[in-house]
């Protein structure tokens, strides 16, 4: 660099182009067979870097004998490292598309065209060098085009040794111009002669000239004749607007209806309950049926759900299609199969990704009851982004502030080039359980839905959320502004839609293998379960209420080996109402019912049972603003709030910590456990409170 007439200290920068390592392709993707050194050639992975980001040199080549075969698959190759690789494929990691490539041949053609030190390129646009893969000028407007041509025409006559005498010739025939123009003929001016003193003692210091500095005087042309003026063109009405739409604007949305996708049916379910049938159920027809209606007994897709199905994976589709991120918020009151019918449509996703139908993509779920704090979810988005594998190498030891760190550089930086190969795919996200990501400042929530809004993010959040109203009710101003235009919103089933879920269930526990005889009896009369639909519908439209009634019916009358009938669903229905348990709590004050409200949301978020007093005075605080229908301001005092404590330890619905070494600890350290039935706990509380509490406790 010292001859080319730099200066030594001058930064250095490395044009690259990026290869591809099995284990940094998206998860979901056409799956093949790859070797343990294999490195795949990235179509569109270039860079421009630093020379102190190159660590070392290695040796790339397409020769098989360079290839280490292996039976592993390429999940177990992550942490292999070598300095010698075989390349025989080219990846597009956005489409998920492979090319067969001839490296050894690629790099030689490539190498042709770089310069050699006798005959090196000027360092201009025209004469950069680039990789075969990569045309230059196909988008170049036809301006551009002239100039690039012009521009290469006269690097061909400065490397021309005929045209340096004509270009002699051109520059004398402009200073006799200018000495034509300034009248002195051929006799020097007052420069010249200076110049020529200079000369004569080239040491001694001067002042320069001002005079005439950078400015020369063209030659006069021959003026062209006018063109006759043309008639302006009209604009074509079709013509795309150099500013695209944004993902959820209305402009996409009407762009969207015109290429709307087929809807396809939902794919065969692969839930729990379709694995029990598949290995086969024992027992008589009551067994059988206890087993099929219990509530972890989850179907791969719910029934009644085929619209909301249907929306929810076009929605996704057309986002990975495009390649660009957004938002879908899905609402529904608890138990009306929101999350389910997510995970059939990411189960669809997956299918057709790996058999090419769709684009690749990284799948993760955040559920705000399964994480410590909000803040954690930056974590678990950071794994699925690098490519991480947490089912095989566990959680990354990464703190949220980091992770935080890292998602905003690489979300920012998506629109351009940036260092290093990955990130090129499409990523989504299941954030289930909204109302528990929700901070005070709201910075989880506005982070994950202001990232699918950047360029290039190719970030798809799937928000699920117990109330329909939660972005105008809690959400501020900002962050209700990204959450975008499209909203799926699941309706409580009603009492045919129950009763279809049932009878779908006993159906299956009769077909399942080995099959019950023709003559066998029904578990439950067709007007029992008739009659627990239209309950469950007229109270909150929860499937798994009505599920759990009807197990409980059929769990009444297998001793008898009869067919239960509406008696005996009336007796489980005021049985569960009116256990000593739902009786005490009916009776509790108001601050009594909201301590232990305060105390399962604590235990929920935290994952433990025993709490803290303090936290869950805090959380007090925030219920009181929330569920009070009267006026909020009238807190209880500590003191006052340490009273209701007491009472509810009284009656054994609480248990604390006792002992000296308790005493010595603040009140606020002591630990707390609730002492009744959780499930008991949140039902009661959320019929004696109406929905406001329900969508609190999630229930």
């Amino acid at each position: 660099m010292d001859d080319e007439g730099y200066p030594s200290n001058a930064p250095l920068h490395v044009l690259v182009h990026w290869f591809v390592r099995p284990n940094e392709l998206p998860k979901h993707r056409v799956q093949r067979e790859f070797c343990e050194n294999e490195v795949l050639y990235h179509i569109s992975g270039t860079a421009v870097i630093p020379a102190f980001y190159i660590l070392n040199s290695c040796t790339v080549s397409s020769s098989s004998a360079s290839a280490i075969r292996t039976s592993t698959t390429v999940s177990s190759v992550a942490k292999v490292s070598h300095t010698s690789f075989f390349c025989r494929l080219a990846v597009d990691p956005q489409r998920g598309l492979y090319y067969e490539l001839n490296w050894d041949a690629l790099r030689e053609s490539a190498l042709k065209t770089v310069p050699s030190e006798d005959n090196h390129l000027e360092h201009d646009e025209s004469a950069t060098v680039a990789w075969p893969n990569t045309r230059r000028g196909d988008g170049a407007s036809p301006r551009k085009r002239r100039r690039l041509s012009r521009t290469a025409i006269d690097h061909a006559s400065d490397s021309d040794p005929d045209a340096e005498g004509s270009e002699d010739e051109f520059q004398a025939s402009h200073a006799s111009v200018d000495e034509d123009e300034d009248g002195s003929g051929g006799e020097p001016s007052e420069d010249e002669a200076e110049d020529d003193h200079d000369s004569l003692a080239p040491d001694e210091p001067r002042t320069p000239s001002r005079r005439g500095r950078g400015k020369r005087k063209r030659a006069p042309t021959t003026p062209r004749t006018p063109r006759t003026p043309k008639t302006p063109r009209r604009p074509r009405a079709d013509r795309v607007t150099l500013a695209q739409p944004t993902p959820h604007s209305k402009a996409a949305l009407r762009r969207r209806k015109k290429t709307a996708l087929a809807v396809r049916p939902p794919p065969p379910a692969e839930g729990t309950l379709e694995l029990a049938l598949s290995n086969g159920l024992e027992g008589d027809a009551w067994e059988r049926a206890m087993h099929v209606l219990h509530v972890a007994a989850r179907p791969g897709a719910l029934p009644c759900r085929e619209q909301e199905y249907g929306r929810v994976l076009r929605a996704v589709e057309e986002l990975l299609e495009e390649g660009s991120g957004g938002c879908i918020y899905i609402s529904g009151v608890p138990g009306t199969g929101k999350t389910a019918t997510v995970h059939a449509v990411v189960r669809e996703l997956k299918r057709m990704a790996e058999q090419n139908e769709a684009n690749p993509f990284a799948y993760v779920e955040i559920n705000g009851l399964k994480i410590p704090e909000p803040n954690a979810a930056y974590g678990l988005l950071w794994e699925a982004v690098c490519g991480h594998d947490a089912a095989r190498d566990g959680h990354m030891k990464i703190s949220a502030k980091e992770a935080l760190r890292n998602l905003s550089k690489h979300f920012s930086n998506a629109s351009r080039e940036q260092v290093g190969p990955t990130g090129s795919h499409a990523c989504v996200v299941l954030m289930d359980e909204l109302d528990q990501l929700m901070t005070t400042k709201q910075d989880v929530v506005y982070n994950f839905f202001n990232w699918p809004t950047l360029a290039g993010s190719k970030l798809v959040v799937l928000a699920v959320a117990n109330t329909m109203d939660l972005p105008e009710r809690v959400m501020t101003g900002r962050v209700r502004s990204r959450l975008g235009m499209v909203r799926i919103n699941f309706q409580p089933y009603t009492t045919p839609q129950l009763e279809s879920i049932v009878k779908a269930r006993l159906l299956a526990s009769k077909t399942a293998h080995p099959p019950l005889p023709p003559n066998t009896p029904d578990v439950l009369a067709p007007d029992a379960l008739k009659f627990a639909a239209m309950k469950v519908a007229s109270i909150s439209g929860d499937a798994r209420r009505v599920l759990d009634i009807c197990r409980r019916t059929v769990e009444l009358v297998h001793p008898l080996r009869k067919p239960a009938r509406t008696e005996d669903v009336k007796a489980v229905i005021k049985e569960m109402q009116n256990s000593p348990t739902a009786a005490y709590l009916r009776e509790l004050a108001f601050h009594e019912r909201l301590l232990l409200a305060s105390l399962l949301k604590c235990v929920r978020r935290e994952g433990v049972e025993e709490i803290k007093w303090a936290d869950v005075q805090n959380q007090h605080r925030i219920y009181l603003n929330l569920l009070a229908d009267d006026d909020p301001s009238r807190r209880p005092s500590p003191d006052e709030l340490l009273l209701v404590f007491d009472a509810l330890l009284a009656s054994h619905a609480l248990i604390a910590e006792e002992g000296a070494a308790v005493a010595r600890k603040p009140e606020g350290e002591r630990r707390i456990a609730l002492n009744l039935e959780y499930a008991e706990v949140e039902r009661v509380l959320g019929e004696v409170g109406g929905p406001k509490w329900r969508n609190a406790l999630n229930v």
